[in-house]
């Protein structure tokens, strides 16, 4: 394998997980609320969801998706109400007790994360531009295979270190004294995001 190659591709897809939007907001809401676990299953849930459009690219299977204009649509519909749900629930949360918070919020956080990350065919055409500038016509299966992996190693450890280094610290706990503030606030910006996609595949 060409080692400059997997760097290269390496760097943009970092670069490519640090970039602002919903996944960060909902691992950084899901680690707010639920603590350190449930952000770091959020994390991974969202890797696993990157992990399989990884592979999809790497193994042609992208091209028939991104030529085929209803389930780019479908996936792009499916994104939207998922926003629309995670919205509503961070703009209508109201805090509870400490044990009904916290009760089976690693699954929550692993579904929303897998959620946020599948449903958004964005992620897909990113890594189709990505692989398309790194991937060499006389690559081995193998080594496709171990681009894909990697792209998706470096999404899962970025929002898994996002959670683990903010749960516990001042930043976090600031951040959950005022925790309905900063539902609303990432709750309107998902909102704001939903209906963009949703006027975009309108019109």
């Amino acid at each position: 394998m060409d080692f400059t190659a997997l760097l290269g591709m390496s760097i943009v897809c970092a670069l490519g997980a640090m970039s602002p939007g919903p996944s960060l907001a909902v691992v950084l809401r899901n680690t707010i609320s639920g603590g350190r676990s449930q952000g770091v299953l959020t994390g991974i849930g969202h890797g696993i969801g990157f992990t399989i459009y990884a592979f999809l690219a790497v193994t042609g299977l992208s091209a028939i998706l991104v030529s085929n204009e209803s389930a780019f649509t479908f996936l792009q519909w499916s994104g939207a109400v998922i926003l629309l749900w995670l919205s509503y629930n961070m703009l209508t949360y109201k805090p509870s007790g400490k044990s009904a918070e916290h009760q089976n919020s690693g699954r929550r956080g692993f579904a929303e994360g897998f959620m946020i990350s599948f449903l958004n065919p964005k992620i897909l055409v990113f890594l189709v531009a990505v692989f398309s500038q790194f991937i060499d016509p006389n690559m081995t299966s193998s080594d496709s295979i171990v681009m894909a992996i990697v792209a998706g190693l470096i999404d899962t450890v970025w929002y898994v270190l996002v959670a683990t280094f903010l749960a516990g610290t001042s930043i976090i706990d600031k951040l959950r004294a005022n925790s309905i503030l900063v539902d609303r606030m990432i709750g309107s910006a998902l909102l704001v995001l939903a209906i963009l996609l949703i006027l975009k595949s309108i019109f």
